[in-house]
């Protein structure tokens, strides 16, 4: 297998080296996932250096682990069907598609910027990719990709859009939940937005969260118990609906109140 950089300008150091060790990744992951008998250790060579083209062979070490010897043909076809996924991937990233029943994950989605860096700020860059196997002398490709720097920089636009979507919060919904104070705040807080109190749900998390009002009603009955009411908002339990933010991990994160139900008496 064989990768080539086309480049009008230097490369940074960073983003020749994410070029080979994203591919590698890839490689590895690729083949855990799709061959239970096959183990890889993929390694890269740098053939050759000139101006205008960085070119480097890639030996993937792929090693049986079961008793089926690997023949060279066997190598050939599964680094062609690599090599046609993973241009099928990057014409998916350029088009801002995600494939049907694929999920990414943060490390996937890293390495593939990692491969589109080193030629995404080439005004004339080219990425390929390609397998190939010698038949009676002669080279013959069995596989080949290639993305241009326009493509590599569209698909760092997408993948930081997919990075955003994987680190945004989901939420959960809780009715009719026991929420105490562990700090107040007389201020009022813009909507949608963190107040500067911090309450704790014990049904949910034994740790203090950021409260956010989801309710202008909600957040009107409880600021009144915490400036107007005679006693401690901290000897009060508040009977609310709460939507849950959960980052990634399924750890709270925040509470948004959206309704508060009642109020009853939880002491010293």
């Amino acid at each position: 297998m064989t990768l080539k950089i086309d480049t009008d300008e230097p490369v940074e150091l960073r983003d020749f080296v994410g070029a080979f060790t994203s591919l590698a990744n890839e490689f590895e992951r690729y083949v855990d996932t799709t061959y239970s008998e096959v183990k890889s250790d993929p390694k890269m060579y740098v053939r050759e250096v000139r101006s205008g083209c960085i070119e480097a062979d890639i030996f993937t070490g792929l090693v049986a682990v079961a008793a089926t010897a690997i023949t060279h043909m066997d190598q050939v076809l599964i680094l062609e069907d690599f090599v046609k996924r993973w241009g099928q991937r990057f014409s998916f990233l350029s088009k801002g598609e995600v494939p049907e029943g694929e999920l990414e994950t943060t490390k996937e989605l890293k390495d593939w910027a990692d491969a589109a860096q080193s030629i995404a700020s080439d005004p004339i860059g080219g990425h390929r990719l390609e397998v190939a196997h010698f038949e009676d002398g002669e080279r013959k490709i069995r596989a080949s990709f290639r993305f241009t720097a326009s493509e590599a920089r569209t698909a760092l636009e997408n993948i930081e859009d997919r990075k955003k979507l994987l680190n945004k919060p989901d939420t959960e919904t809780h009715k009719r939940v026991l929420l105490v104070f562990t700090r107040s705040d007389v201020n009022d807080a813009k909507p949608g937005k963190r107040s500067g109190e911090l309450v704790k749900i014990e049904e949910i998390s034994e740790k203090p969260m950021p409260l956010v009002y989801g309710s202008e009603i909600a957040e009107e009955q409880i600021k009144h118990e915490i400036r107007d009411a005679d006693d401690n908002v901290y000897h009060k339990g508040f009977i609310v609906d709460v939507i849950v933010k959960v980052a990634n991990g399924g750890k709270p994160v925040a509470y948004s109140v959206t309704d508060l139900h009642q109020i009853i008496d939880i002491g010293d």
